[in-house]
């Protein structure tokens, strides 16, 4: 074993938190970093390009390639889990949508005891963190390492997909992200000069000139290094060699949902008798450790489409190869977009504070892959739209198999465990289709392909469920932040690990629950408030807006 260099903080994944972290430490130049990343470079062409999305995912390429245990209510289906195992992490591989949530989403936190997580102290962290192509306002930051715009992919359907939500009443908003989450708008994206901008674009790459800053990839962490109480480093594997890094003054973990949990049971921090089955020592037993996993649940319907759209016509063969090295080496053309451009947020009891549903659009089947060109055989042009169960009641848990630090866990996300979440998932696809039959749609729909024409009992409903439900990729909670009468809380609203010191989480696993939205701008949110925490500095005065 190899002894590394010393450090004063040590952080572990360079995804959104990670990359915002490193960032703002090396603000102060006479901090030492170790940033280390498991994964490679981002510089594969399927990232860069936005369209590239539908690859990434279908060939589950920079990923770590989880999937659940068999899911009981699925089907027993293995749902998959993509998480980015690349410079810049899951925001490297994701959809590039930019959504905060609901208001509602922190006042929640603050209710439950977290009182400075609240929506106040959260929305100068959001403005901080982006430049709005519309620039800065009461909601929007106009100056910040992200870059946020509204979405361009330009296509009929989306104005009459808008039309039709307006139609069967629900409201549009100019802006899901400000004043108004409730309705239908334009999506917003974190795509700049057309190419994807991702953590490690607005964050890591302004800060790897710093000499205080050390970047190591391909490095994967087996354990953290106590002596006694404190975190004082990570051993960690790098080109077959086994090295111990050491921090002066914390270790700080953003490997984000599934990884961070496990790399604190493999340290001894867990359940006592789900680490003494695997012979690991009980250092701190935590018993909410890998526990409170939670995830957005996504079912779709699909429509056959009367005329090709614009899409289908760019994805012939020729066309697609030039489009996408325009948008590579100039950053323009179709492929620096996905072809959607609409989103929205609906209750589906109007009696709820906030919209329990997210509704998303793709201009493209989805039942087709993620991007079938119409070369292929069987392709039939046709759109479709999701609904999202935003606030699930479903919890579900990781579970280590082994005390190799190389055994992926496993994940039981147990989907669908209570009648409230069944029956708000089927009153959101009942929305949809309430849309798709709206005037404005009717140009363009030659009729459903799924679930199908006339199929809307419960029972029918369920079936299509069970047989297609899909996670929308924003797991969550894993190790979840509370306060000390909080039993379940593994990190302290401070998010340092409860019962050890100079050891903090710092990415989606301390979200306490879901919120109404992607959750990637969150994530950049806390990792920015907790850049503050950490460096001992008075956070953003709140804004109450």
């Amino acid at each position: 074993m190899g002894n590394g260099k010393t450090y004063d903080y040590v952080i572990v994944g360079a995804g959104s938190a990670g990359c915002t972290l490193a960032n703002r430490l090396t603000e102060d130049a006479g901090v030492r970093i170790l940033l280390l990343e498991a994964g490679g470079w981002d510089r594969d062409p399927w990232i860069r390009i936005p369209l590239g999305w539908g690859k990434l995912l279908e060939k589950r390429l920079h990923d770590w390639g989880y999937f659940s245990e068999p899911e009981p209510r699925l089907n027993g289906r293995r749902i998959e889990c993509a998480r980015g195992k690349v410079i810049g992490g899951s925001s490297s591989i994701n959809a590039m949508g930019y959504v905060r949530g609901n208001r509602g989403d922190y006042e929640r936190w603050a209710r439950s005891g977290l009182t400075e997580w609240s929506y106040a102290h959260a929305l100068p962290y959001f403005r901080r963190q982006e430049s709005w192509e519309g620039g800065a306002d009461a909601y929007r930051g106009g100056d910040g390492p992200m870059k946020t715009r509204f979405a361009r992919f330009v296509d009929p359907l989306n104005v009459a997909y808008m039309a039709a939500a307006q139609e069967a009443g629900f409201p549009l908003t100019d802006d899901y992200n400000g004043a108004q989450q409730e309705g239908f708008g334009h999506s917003q994206t974190t795509i700049h000069n057309g190419l994807r901008f991702s953590g490690a674009d607005a964050y890591l790459r302004p800060a790897l000139p710093r000499r205080n800053l050390t970047l190591e990839t391909d490095a994967f962490a087996n354990r953290i290094v106590f002596d006694g109480s404190r975190a004082v480093g990570i051993e960690y594997e790098r080109n077959g060699e086994v090295v111990v890094a050491r921090a002066d003054r914390e270790v700080l973990l953003c490997g984000g949902v599934i990884n961070s949990p496990q790399l604190l049971m493999l340290s001894g921090i867990g359940a006592p008798d789900e680490l003494q089955a695997h012979g690991l020592q009980v250092k701190v037993p935590l018993d909410g450790v890998g526990k409170n996993l939670q995830d957005h649940l996504s079912v779709g319907i699909e429509f056959r489409r009367r005329e090709p759209g614009p899409f289908y016509r760019m994805m012939r063969l020729d066309r697609i190869a030039l489009e996408l090295g325009k948008a590579y080496f100039l950053g323009t053309g179709s492929a620096t977009e996905l072809p959607g451009g609409c989103m929205g947020f609906i209750k589906t009891d109007l009696s709820l504070d906030m919209p329990d549903v997210q509704m998303l659009f793709r201009a493209i089947p989805l039942g087709a892959g993620p991007y079938l060109p119409p070369f292929k055989s069987g392709y039939a042009d046709g759109f479709g739209t999701r609904a999202v169960l935003l606030r699930p009641e479903s919890r579900g848990r990781l579970r280590l198999t082994s005390s190799n630090p190389r055994a992926a866990v496993a994940i039981h996300q147990n989907f669908l465990a209570t009648d409230k979440d069944w029956a708000t998932l089927r009153a959101g696809i009942r929305r949809l289709r309430d849309i798709c039959k709206q005037a404005p749609l009717k140009p363009f729909v030659a009729g459903e392909t799924a679930p199908g024409d006339g199929k809307d009992s419960d029972a029918e409903l369920d079936a299509h469920i069970r047989a297609t439900a899909a996670t929308a990729h924003h797991p969550l909670g894993t190790c979840k932040m509370g306060i000390d009468a909080d039993a379940t809380a593994v990190v302290d609203p401070e998010l340092r690990v409860r019962g050890v010191e100079r050891l903090r989480v710092v990415d989606a696993a301390v979200m306490p629950d879901l919120i109404g939205g992607n959750i990637n701008a969150a994530v950049v949110m806390i990792a920015e408030r907790a850049a503050d925490l950490i460096r001992g500095r008075e956070t953003l005065a709140v804004e109450n807006v």
